[in-house]
């Protein structure tokens, strides 16, 4: 498995734009195989800051994430609402094991 969290800096007037943009992204992200999980996630105290957690089943699956035609949708329609460029941190999963990682039915 491979966890990668996607720290996002958003233009503050463009906050709800990137919700929805990111959201509709996220509904079809754990429609793939490879993705065990993909979670969008609010700075609390910074509303503008955000960090996307993509759980992947094997080292592959990212690429095939980017292959995807709502992944480029996303892209292009965040690229410019980002206030500074995106980064990302790659983790290797400790605990809990594979089968933890996966959303409860009807998610």
């Amino acid at each position: 498995m491979l966890i990668v969290h996607v720290f996002v800096h958003v233009k503050p007037e463009c906050i709800d734009a990137f919700i929805a943009a990111s959201l509709k992204n996220a509904r079809q992200s754990i429609e793939e195989p490879g993705i065990a999980r993909f979670d969008v996630i609010q700075q609390a105290d910074d509303p503008s800051r955000f960090v996307l957690v993509e759980v992947y089943r094997d080292a592959d699956a990212p690429t095939r994430h980017k292959e995807t035609a709502h992944y480029a949708q996303w892209r292009d329609a965040v690229a410019e609402m980002m206030a500074e460029a995106r980064s990302s941190v790659k983790y290797l999963n400790r605990f809990p094991n594979e089968a933890g990682w996966n959303y409860p039915p009807g998610v």
